[in-house]
């Protein structure tokens, strides 16, 4: 599960300053990643081709249900769930809906932050000042479970993270606690987030200005 954690962050965030975050070993790691894929793993690798083949050619207008039907009808054996499940993890979204996102959206009544750094996300000042929150879905041997994490924009290092089964307050609370006890900011931090409900409940924001 935490080399699978370590592997769905490792196009934004550095691999040792994670494994060592998680508690594992980066020749763990990288066995782990290179180990030979299993038969499910490449008949998903396989599926996966179809799937993006039938996306291409109708112009991403047709959903999961209706690109598992093309391919039951070209002798494809797979379930509906499954096509769901490797569109959703590769981004194949049907051209016509909204962008997914993790928040909640704009029409709830939490307070929100403004956006202190304004999108400016350079590595300058010291660390403890500009944290920067993030929320992932990840497959491991448990399931499908939400990632959230807390980075120190100065070192680039993940300070705080935790995973739940679902997205909801108190696992972004959960990460942004251990930030807190982990590196223990003794002045005011910019907290950067999508600005979702999640992340600026009010027992949230609470919590982080008590550091």
């Amino acid at each position: 599960m935490k080399f699978r954690a370590i592997h769905a962050l490792s196009g934004r965030y550095p691999v040792a300053p994670m494994c060592q975050l998680f508690r594992v070993s980066r020749s763990g790691y990288y066995a782990w990643l290179h180990r030979p894929p299993s038969a499910r793993e490449m008949a998903n690798r396989q599926l996966l081709r179809e799937i993006r083949l039938v996306h291409a050619e109708v112009n991403g207008i047709y959903g999961h249900r209706r690109i598992h039907a093309e391919l039951l009808a070209q002798g494809f054996v797979c379930g509906r769930h499954r096509i769901a499940d490797l569109m959703r993890r590769n981004g194949i979204r049907v051209r016509a809906r909204k962008r997914w996102r993790p928040a909640s959206g704009g029409q709830h009544l939490l307070p929100v932050a403004p956006n202190l750094l304004q999108r400016h996300f350079a590595a300058g000042g010291d660390i403890n000042q500009r944290w920067v929150s993030d929320m992932t879905y990840i497959r491991t041997g448990e399931g499908w479970l939400y990632l959230a994490v807390v980075l120190d924009l100065y070192s680039r290092a993940i300070v705080g993270w935790a995973m739940h089964h679902r997205m909801q307050q108190e696992l972004v609370h959960a990460a942004l606690t251990m930030a807190v006890a982990r590196r223990q900011p003794s002045g005011e931090v910019i907290l950067h987030s999508d600005r979702g409900s999640q992340y600026w409940a009010s027992r949230i924001t609470q919590a982080f200005q008590q550091a």
